[in-house]
C-alpha cells in the first residue's frame, strides 16, 4: 500500500511559487556554463583537456546550487504542518511514526532530486567532448552529490522537527549546512603541518565536507594544502560519514515524531543561592543586565521603532545582546591565538585568508535572519497596520529597523578585530592591508543588509522572503569563486579578474594577498561596484517603504 504522506508532499511541492525555479535554475546555470568554453570550432583535444576543464567547472557550480537548493523544501515540511495544524492529526492516525517519516522524506527526496536530473544534459555535454569516464569522473560526481543531497535533506527534517517558524528552520538549517561545508575544514587547515592523532582527527572532520571529495574528483586535491600532498579516498570517506550522519538523523527524527513531540515542560528552576559558585559567578556575568528589571520609558530623543526591534527580537533583548558580546569576545580570543601561533606556521596572509572567510560566513548567516523579516514579518503579523496608525514617518521608520540589524552585525564583525590587531604587531606594515580588508567588509556587511532588507519589502511571507534573501547573497559573494576555480583554465586572467571585482569577499582576499588572489587588480573598482549596489538597495527599499506607507 503506497504511503499518501508521499504523493501530498509531491503535490504540495509542485504546487508551490518556487517549483519551477529549482527546475529552471539548476539546468540554465549549469548549461550556460558549459556553453561559455564549449569549443567554437567544433573541434576538441583528443587528450581531454577542454572536457576536464569544462567539467570542473560543471562539478563546482552543481555542488553550489546542491548546498543552496537542497534545504529550502525539507527544512520547512514539519514546521509547516505545525503551523496548520496537521500536524497533530498525523501523530494521533493509525500511521505509525516511521510511517509518517518515510513519507516525508520519500516525498522531499523526490522534490530535491530535481536539480540533480536537470543537471544531466550539461553532465551529457561534458562527457561528449571526450576525455571523461562514465564511471570515474561523472560516476563518482553524481554519488557525492546524490549522499550530500539526502545527508542535508535528512538534516533539514531533523531541524524542522524542533523549529517554531519557517525562518528560524532555514535559518538554522543553512547556518548548519554552512558549518558542515567550510567549518568542518578549519581544523585540517591548522593541523595538517603537525603528524599525529590530531591530524588523523581533522582529515576525518574535513571528510564531513562535500568539498575535499569533490575537489579530489576534479582533479584539484591539493588544492587546500599547504605545501603537502594530501591523501586520496575523500570520495569514499565522505560517502561513508555521510552514511552514518545520516542514519543518525534518520533515526533521531523518526524517533521525535511521537503524540508528544510538542510537549515541553517548563523547568521548575534552580534558585541562584542553590547552584554552584561557578555557576553564580558565570550568570553575574550573563546577566550584568538584569532581563527581568522594569524596562525604563523611552526617550524623546530615541527612535521608539529601533527599540521595539531589540525588545521584540530575541537577539535584541538585553540577556541576549550580553550573550552575544560575550560569545564575540570569546571568538576574537580564539582568532588571537590563531593569528599569533598561525603566523609561525603559514604567515599572516594565510591567517587574514581564514579570518575573512570567517567573518563573512557569520555575515551570510546572520544578516538574512534579521534583515529578511524587517518588513515581511511585519505585514505577515499585522504590525504593519499598528505601525501606520502611529505618527512616525517612513524615514522614522525604515531607520529604526536598519539600524537594529547593522547593531547586531557591527558586535560580530567586531569579534574579529583583536586577531587583526595582532596581526598588525607582528607585521607592522600590514596596516594599511588591514585597513583596506576591514573596509571591504563593512562594505558587504552594508550589501548584506540593504539588500535583505529591501526583499524583505516585497515578499508578505518571512520565510519566502528569506530564502531569496539567502539565494541572493550566495550568488553575489560565492558565484564569482566558480571563475576563481576555472582560473587559467578555462578561464583567462581578464575574465577572473572581472567577475572577481564583482566580489568584496574576493576583494577583502586580494587585499590579504591571500595565495591565489593576490595577481588580480580588485581595488578599487569593487569598492565603487559594491557601494553602487549599496546606494541602489537603499533607493529601492526608500521607494517600497514609502510605497507601503501610502494609503490604499
Amino acid at each position: 500500500m503506497s504511503n499518501p504522506i508521499i504523493q501530498r508532499e509531491v503535490l504540495g511541492f509542485l504546487r508551490s511559487w518556487w517549483a519551477p525555479a529549482v527546475q529552471i535554475v539548476p539546468a540554465v546555470v549549469l548549461s550556460t556554463l558549459v556553453l561559455v568554453r564549449w569549443p567554437s570550432d567544433a573541434q576538441v583535444s583528443l587528450g581531454g583537456s577542454q572536457a576536464r576543464q569544462v567539467f570542473q567547472l560543471f562539478g563546482y557550480g552543481a555542488l553550489m546550487l546542491v548546498l543552496m537548493l537542497i534545504p529550502i523544501f525539507p527544512s520547512t515540511a514539519l514546521v509547516r504542518e505545525r503551523k496548520q495544524g496537521t500536524l497533530a492529526l498525523l501523530l494521533n492516525s493509525p500511521m505509525s511514526s516511521w510511517s509518517i517519516y518515510s513519507g516525508k522524506l520519500l516525498g522531499c527526496l523526490s522534490c530535491v532530486v530535481l536539480p540533480l536530473l536537470m543537471s544531466l544534459p550539461a553532465a551529457a555535454a561534458c562527457y561528449a567532448m571526450t576525455g571523461l569516464d562514465l564511471w570515474q569522473h561523472l560516476g563518482n560526481l553524481y554519488l557525492v552529490l546524490l549522499m550530500a543531497t539526502i545527508q542535508y535533506t535528512t538534516l533539514a527534517l531533523l531541524v524542522s522537527s524542533f523549529a517554531a517558524t519557517s525562518d528560524s528552520a532555514l535559518r538554522t538549517t543553512f547556518g548548519v549546512i554552512l558549518l558542515i561545508a567550510v567549518g568542518c575544514l578549519a581544523p585540517y587547515q591548522l593541523l595538517q603541518a603537525q603528524p599525529g592523532w590530531m591530524l588523523e582527527t581533522a582529515r576525518w572532520i574535513r571528510s564531513l565536507s562535500p568539498i575535499p571529495a569533490m575537489m579530489e574528483i576534479l582533479g584539484h586535491r591539493d588544492m587546500t594544502a599547504q605545501g603537502l600532498v594530501t591523501r586520496a579516498g575523500e570520495p569514499f570517506r565522505f560517502a561513508l560519514l555521510a552514511a552514518v550522519s545520516t542514519i543518525y538523523f534518520v533515526i533521531h527524527t523518526a524517533i521525535r515524531l511521537r503524540q508528544t513531540m510538542d510537549d515541553r515542560p517548563k523547568p521548575q528552576g534552580v534558585i541562584t543561592q542553590d547552584r554552584s559558585r561557578g555557576q553564580q559567578w558565570a550568570r553575574r556575568m550573563v546577566f550584568l543586565i538584569d532581563p527581568q528589571r522594569r524596562t525604563s520609558s523611552i526617550s524623546n530623543w530615541t527612535n521608539p521603532v529601533l527599540v521595539k526591534e531589540f525588545r521584540s527580537r530575541r537577539f535584541g533583548r538585553s540577556q541576549w545582546m550580553i550573550r552575544l558580546v560575550l560569545l564575540s569576545a570569546l571568538v576574537s580570543l580564539l582568532l588571537t591565538y590563531m593569528a599569533t601561533t598561525g603566523t609561525l606556521l603559514w604567515g599572516v596572509e594565510t591567517i587574514g585568508g581564514m579570518m575573512v572567510v570567517l567573518q563573512v560566513s557569520l555575515v551570510l548567516i546572520l544578516t538574512p535572519s534579521l534583515a529578511a523579516g524587517l518588513i515581511s514579518s511585519e505585514r505577515e503579523g499585522g504590525g504593519w497596520t499598528l505601525l501606520m496608525m502611529t505618527p512616525l514617518s517612513a524615514t522614522r521608520i525604515l531607520t529604526g529597523k536598519l539600524l537594529s540589524v547593522a547593531t547586531t552585525v557591527l558586535i560580530v564583525l567586531m569579534a574579529t578585530l583583536p586577531g587583526y590587531l595582532v596581526m598588525m604587531w607582528i607585521k607592522p606594515v600590514l596596516r594599511q592591508q588591514v585597513l583596506y580588508v576591514l573596509l571591504s567588509l563593512v562594505l558587504t556587511a552594508i550589501l548584506a543588509v540593504a539588500l535583505s532588507a529591501a526583499v524583505s519589502s516585497f515578499f508578505r511571507r518571512t520565510a519566502s522572503a528569506t530564502i531569496v534573501c539567502y539565494g541572493l547573497l550566495a550568488l553575489i559573494l560565492v558565484m564569482p569563486m566558480l571563475f576563481w576555480f576555472g582560473r587559467d583554465a578555462p578561464f583567462g586572467h581578464s575574465v577572473v579578474e572581472t567577475m572577481l571585482t564583482m566580489s568584496p569577499v574576493a576583494a577583502a582576499l586580494n587585499t590579504m594577498e591571500v595565495p591565489g588572489f593576490k595577481h588580480y587588480d580588485l581595488l578599487p573598482y569593487n569598492w565603487w561596484i559594491v557601494s553602487a549596489a549599496c546606494v541602489f538597495c537603499l533607493a529601492v527599499l526608500a521607494l517600497r517603504t514609502w510605497r507601503l506607507t501610502r494609503p490604499l
